[in-house]
């Protein structure tokens, strides 16, 4: 309904659209539309005062589209996104030349008529009615804003955009209609300032800012008379006076404006004389849109940025909400990157694996009490590009931020969770075990939280090699990822026990899939991501304490609110002491274990190596007090090729590990993302040691490196259980397979 005064009168606003609705609307739609006779008559018909004035009467201006800014920790640019490239300026940061000349081009009586121009339209129709067709358009300067209002509002919906600009009596109408309450609310400098933000200047720019940087590298404030001249020809038609494809077009309409504004006072003919004189001098600035653009390899943590703003209920309630904040853009969002750590992270990921090889390594470093991710580096670049190696898979993420599926077998890098679990129990480090190089341990002698037998028949396993039988602690037992000792410490501790502390520690599996009540779990037969693996280590840096996850430490929008970002979730997975031997235990793992080659020597460092059965997935995760940092290597596409006699980053391997290749990469990462002033060091504890008769077979691998994870012997097929049924090493972790470290029987270190 029409709003009406408080004396019952209709608003001056609504006078003034009865006025033209009746008199002159009919000739201002024909201005822009050809129709018969009998179109006027119908528009006469349909256009009554009545019908004019149902036309809702608040013009729906929506926030103008804007580039968002990704920032590292620093403030340190990473990246700009956007849907619209725009940034939106007050009329004083725009030259005084680009106002006259789009006003002179597109609208010289602007500040003299109303929302409709009665001369214009006129003057159109006798044009038009010369020509029988639509040789003159009457639209004015704030008839165009609200044209472009509509096609903003449509966003990139084909059907909307295709609605909010036919060539129909309908929307000519409501425009007319919100024209006339623009003019009345708004008036003419802020018209004239939302038109220069609002208009698609061509080179994917939106508004008159983006466009002089694109085109000239410059402020919109800084543009010349010839710039200014060059940049008001192009609204009429972006792609035909382009001057980066047709520089003779673009002289040709921007001289044509020149004259105009001279026509019109603007300038005077001398000054248009020499401006036409001049040549268009482009320094044209490429667009630099999206986390392609990522600076030092961040292209995948900027879209795990992307993904967190699209999946996170923080910041609104509905998938569409979400996606409408992150197309609006405007948003400036300092994230915990820390430049240092990303720096190191792309450095180390390269470093040992190349771009082209047949397998991938991923990178991922976590901050302990905070849960601040520092940094994301893979081998293969962020990109669409297949020919040159890019993805855009993040390999250090599950499915629903980007990355695979499920993540990758953890191998053995899972065992010190069973270690906590067990330590939790009130077992002690000095438990010992005295074992053969292989067992076959009962399925039923293992209870799910369900009070039930995880599986009937037996869980056969074995060690890396034969020389492994013996007794050992869980000191020894750690350093030499021995898998026998874990099999039966998971019995003692409980295998509902050690899969709660996993759940408690971050060890998740993707897509919502619970983790399997399985025995082989203390082996690492299911998976996690890497970015899972430094959370869960990074429980033990922070002495117990699970800190969730986060990349966004702040957003502010386009004019200046700031909004509620996800903030990390600590919860106490195990107590201090727990954690502190721990880490006094996997110390050990890079002194004299299976990681020594990752080991740092001028700090307190811990961690553990892991390879699946077949060393399809290789791993060193690892920490000190204050950086975890996780490291996987494997294939990356179609069915995982298990990594023996391969060349990877130009060095051949017979039989990839964790410790010899993983590690490696590890100590480059951690190397460089930390400050070589800051060497804090883990909590010291005393942690008993059990009776160790020893490795009586140990001199047969004398010759083995620290660290080196060879194997000996052919691949085994698979495991059979009573009753004849085999299981494919890759079904259930913990079973045999040549080469395995926490999938298989021998996987371990």
């Amino acid at each position: 309904m029409a709003k009406k005064r408080s004396g019952g009168g209709l608003t001056g606003t609504q006078q003034a659209a009865k006025f033209l609705g009746v008199s002159v609307l009919a000739g201002a739609v024909l201005a822009g539309i050809a129709l018969p006779a009998a179109g006027v008559m119908g528009l006469a018909a349909k256009g009554t005062v009545e019908g004019f004035d149902e036309i809702p009467s608040n013009l729906k201006t929506p926030p103008l589209s804007q580039r968002t800014t990704i920032l590292d920790s620093e403030g340190g640019h990473i990246a700009t996104v956007y849907s619209r490239d725009r940034k939106v300026v007050p009329l004083d940061k725009i030259s005084p030349y680009m106002q006259k000349a789009i006003v002179a081009i597109e609208d010289s009586r602007f500040y003299e008529h109303g929302a409709i121009d009665l001369k214009g339209v006129l003057r159109a129709i006798n044009r038009n009615a010369q020509s029988g067709g639509v040789a003159q358009g009457a639209s004015t300067l704030t008839q165009q804003y609200v044209k472009n209002v509509f096609v903003e509002e449509a966003g990139d919906d084909p059907e909307k955009v295709a609605q909010a600009t036919q060539q129909t009596l309908g929307r000519k109408v409501r425009e007319l209609k919100f024209a006339i309450q623009v003019e009345e609310e708004l008036g003419k400098k802020k018209i004239l300032e939302n038109y220069l933000n609002i208009t698609f200047f061509g080179q994917q720019a939106y508004g008159i800012e983006a466009a002089s940087q694109r085109y000239f590298s410059k402020p919109a404030a800084d543009l010349t008379l010839p710039e200014a001249a060059m940049m008001a020809g192009l609204v009429q038609s972006p792609s035909r006076y382009d001057p980066v494809n047709d520089i003779q077009e673009a002289t040709k309409r921007r001289n044509t404006v020149l004259q105009r504004m001279a026509d019109v006072k603007d300038i005077s003919q001398a000054e248009a004389d020499k401006a036409m004189a001049t040549p268009i001098k482009l320094k044209v600035k490429s667009p630099k849109n999206g986390c392609i653009t990522a600076v030092d390899g961040a292209g995948f943590f900027c879209d795990y940025v992307r993904k967190t703003i699209l999946n996170d209920p923080v910041f609104g309630k509905t998938p569409e909400d979400r996606q409408k904040l992150w197309n609006l853009g405007g948003l400036t969002v300092r994230t915990t990157l820390d430049p240092r750590a990303q720096a190191a992270a792309n450095e180390a990921a390269v470093a040992k694996v190349d771009k082209d090889d047949p397998v991938a390594a991923s990178v991922v470093q976590v901050q302990p009490g905070s849960g601040k991710i520092l940094s994301m580096g893979q081998s293969r670049p962020y990109g669409l590009d297949q020919k040159l190696h890019q993805t855009t898979l993040n390999l250090s993420v599950g499915k629903k931020m980007g990355g695979t599926t499920y993540g990758f077998q953890v191998g053995s890098t899972f065992k010190p969770i069973t270690a906590a679990a067990a330590l939790e129990k009130g077992l002690s480090p000095a438990q010992s075990f005295t074992t053969p190089w292989k067992i076959s341990v009962p399925m039923n002698s293992y209870s799910t939280c369900a009070g039930g037998p995880s599986g009937g028949g037996n869980w056969d396993l074995q060690n890396e090699m034969q020389s492994e039988a013996g007794t050992w602690d869980m000191t020894s037992a750690l350093g030499k990822s021995i898998n026998t000792y874990f099999a039966q410490l998971e019995q003692m501790a409980g295998l509902c026990e050690t899969v709660t502390m996993a759940q408690k520690m971050g060890y998740e599996r993707e897509l919502g899939k619970k983790l399997k009540e399985l025995p082989s779990i203390t082996l690492g037969g299911q998976e996690a991501t890497p970015l899972d693996m430094a959370s869960v280590y990074a429980t033990f840096a922070n002495r117990g304490t699970y800190c969730t996850p986060i990349a966004i430490e702040s957003i502010t929008t386009a004019n200046g609110e700031k909004l509620k970002v996800p903030q990390t979730q600590c919860s106490r997975a195990m107590s201090e002491r727990t954690a502190d031997t721990v880490n006094q235990m996997l110390k050990g793992v890079v002194e004299d274990g299976t990681g020594t080659r990752a080991g740092l020597s001028d700090r307190d460092n811990a961690g553990k190596t892991g390879t699946t059965n077949d060393r399809k997935d290789a791993w060193f995760v690892g920490y000190t007090p204050n950086l975890s940092t996780a490291v996987w290597v494997g294939d990356d596409v179609g069915e995982k090729k298990s990594m023996y006699d391969i060349t990877i980053g130009g060095q051949y391997y017979d039989k990839v590990c964790g410790g010899c290749l993983p590690g490696p990469i590890w100590r480059i990462a951690m190397t460089g993302a930390l400050e070589a002033g800051e060497t804090p060091s883990f909590v010291r504890v005393d942690v008993p040691r059990g009776a160790q008769p020893g490795d009586k077979d140990k001199d047969k691998d004398k010759d083995k490196r620290p660290g080196d994870d060879n194997k000996p012997g052919g691949r085994n097929p698979g495991t059979t259980l009573p009753g004849g049924i085999t299981l494919p090493p890759d079904l259930i972790g913990g079973m045999t397979g040549r080469g395995g470290h926490g999938n298989g029987g021998r996987n371990g270190q």
